[in-house]
């Protein structure tokens, strides 16, 4: 009897915007690579657009943004919208970076699950996908 394989959680990590610092968002890609995970990577300098056409081809189950220069209170609600628009509903949305506490409120409550701020641990978000993503 051949055991049923799970199948693994797939995550698009993208860089949208005019933001030139990616190592974080490389630490992250390669942390859910090592933990089992299937990471598409998007490079910088991605639009709102081609970071939901890119999460609706590869059929991930979440995408996380990472975004430092501080246009994310534009680019999470343009990437809801979009996630809308294409019936992406089940797919979620995280994201990380340099986001103010008053704007982390506001994120969630438009539909973002979760924002980790510098100094959050690899572990702690391999956690939540882990918890928040079921297979």
């Amino acid at each position: 009897m051949a055991e049923e394989k799970q199948k693994k959680i797939r995550v698009l990590i993208a860089k949208p915007g005019l933001d030139g610092h990616d190592r974080g968002a490389k630490i992250i890609a390669r942390a859910l690579r090592d933990a089992g995970m299937e990471v598409i990577y998007t490079g910088l300098h991605q639009t709102p657009e081609q970071v939901v056409a890119t999460a609706l081809q590869e059929d991930v189950d979440a995408i996380g943004l990472s975004i430092l220069s501080g246009a994310h209170n534009y680019l999470f609600p343009r990437v809801l919208e979009l996630m809308k628009e294409k019936g992406l509903e089940d797919v979620m949305l995280f994201g990380g970076g340099i986001i103010p506490d008053e704007d982390i409120a506001k994120l969630k409550a438009m539909g973002v699950k979760e924002i980790f701020t510098p100094g959050t641990s690899t572990e702690e978000v391999i956690k939540f996908l882990r918890e928040n993503i079921k297979k």
